[in-house]
């Protein structure tokens, strides 16, 4: 039982008046008159919290199974009043470490009544989290004490990766395969996909002028008949992801690491999507976890499961270690994306060294992970020395990335650059391009 700010209000005016009341009654009565008044506060105080008791809310808590790292994820709490109105404080105790929308929620229920609060939370680490009791706290009718209690609500919940992310590209890409934006794509990629009446803009070199005879001699229909080529299909992606040193960094909140992770999933997702065979590959001194190119959107389920509990090391890579031991996986021409960073050429050695092997038997692309701020104090003016000094700095990182991807570039990699928390729509965008243009 807590005291309501209404019951200090009234200590406060019983101290006051007591001077007055020694004036009329004197010092003895008035200090007696002084307690008395008090002792009757503090009895109500009392009838009031043990009343709120018999009318105490219920409330559970709802969430989602599998939480997305760094995304707002919303949590429920589902209140449930009882014969009368009930004006409410809860504390969820959320893990610690979890950023989150409000740390205390405050409301009216009327009575007989169900209201659900929502507030969301914020992961920044994937793993295995538990929630604690829900502290509550409820205002007497008098609202001269709050009943403070505990409700047990512990519960387990895990944090994925970006499933959220997933699913807005899972839409993306299903749109994309629709009618209406499939004929923007006519005439892009190898493989035939269907015939179709000829439109104003289409590109006359697709026209079917045999398909077009054909018909025009069966139904007298003299529009012409335009070809629908689709990107082929049945390729080999595998994406290489370094859990080394360099991913363990921090990045717009997250590890580099799980920047890459996400990046990972959502390309393996565009390619089954495509019709390619998806394989992963995670190392840091060693391959860590090897899973092998498959096809099939049951494929991304094992992949997500498998790629979840893998954290970064403090570890130096050994990138040809890694495509040394891809090489022996994978014998058929693929479409190998490694994800990592560079800091400058010299570091960057071994990569080039990797990856170079790695041409003209495969398609090698190099995805780097650039920190935004390292952006920013390059490109922001500065004024005194010691911004001015943090800037050459960062325009000196900036200047040896681009020495080392001009490196990677003419031995025939490609490359892709972007801030870690832009990675993902820029490398899905960038794989779909390599597949319309047929390059792989």
């Amino acid at each position: 039982m807590v005291p309501a700010n209404r019951v200090y209000l009234l200590l406060v005016i019983g101290i006051a008046i007591a001077p007055i009341l020694a004036m009329f009654f004197g010092i003895p009565a008035s200090i007696a008159i002084a307690l008395l008044f008090d002792t009757l506060i503090f009895a109500l105080m009392i009838v009031d919290g043990l009343r709120v008791r018999r009318d105490r809310v219920q409330i559970t808590r709802e969430i989602p199974s599998r939480l997305s790292i760094g995304r707002d994820n919303p949590v429920v709490l589902t209140v449930k009043s009882g014969n009368a109105n009930a004006a409410i404080q809860i504390r969820d105790y959320y893990p610690t470490g979890f950023g989150v929308s409000t740390s205390k929620l405050s409301t009216t229920v009327a009575m007989n009544s169900t209201q659900k609060l929502t507030y969301t939370v914020h992961p920044t680490q994937r793993g295995e989290f538990s929630w604690g009791k829900i502290q509550v706290r409820q205002m007497g009718l008098w609202e001269l004490a709050w009943d403070d209690w505990q409700i047990p609500q512990n519960q387990e919940v895990k944090v994925y990766p970006d499933l959220v992310g997933l699913r807005s590209l899972s839409i993306r890409l299903a749109l994309q395969s629709s009618g209406s934006i499939r004929q923007r794509r006519m005439g892009i990629g190898t493989e035939f996909a269907e015939l179709r009446n000829y439109r104003t803009g289409d590109d006359l070199r697709l026209i079917d002028w045999k398909a077009t005879a054909r018909r025009v001699g069966a139904y007298g229909n003299t529009a012409p008949l335009v070809r629908v080529l689709e990107p082929e299909q049945e390729q080999t992606l595998v994406i290489l992801l370094d859990r080394g040193r360099l991913m363990t960094a921090k990045v717009q909140g997250l590890q580099r690491f799980d920047w890459g992770l996400n990046a990972t999933l959502s390309l393996a997702l565009a390619g089954l999507h495509r019709g390619d065979r998806v394989g992963v590959g995670v190392f840091d001194r060693q391959m860590h976890t090897w899973i092998p190119p498959e096809r099939g959107q049951n494929h991304l389920t094992q992949l997500i499961d498998r790629l979840t509990p893998i954290q970064p090391v403090l570890l130096e890579s050994d990138y040809l270690g890694a495509v040394t031991n891809f090489v022996q996986q994978q014998s058929r021409r693929a479409l190998v994306v490694l994800i990592t960073d560079i800091v400058d050429v010299t570091a960057s050695t071994e990569l080039l060294a990797a990856l170079s092997r790695l041409v003209p038997r495969y398609l090698p692309f190099c995805v780097t992970l650039r920190d935004p701020q390292v952006d920013r104090r390059a490109y922001t003016f500065t004024e005194d020395v010691t911004n001015t000094y943090v800037r050459a700095v960062a325009l000196d990182l900036l200047a040896q990335r681009q020495v080392a991807f001009a490196q990677l570039k003419q031995k025939g990699v490609l490359v892709l650059d972007a801030p870690a928390h832009q990675i993902t729509d820029h490398l899905v965008e960038r794989y779909l391009q390599l597949k319309a243009r047929n390059q792989l």
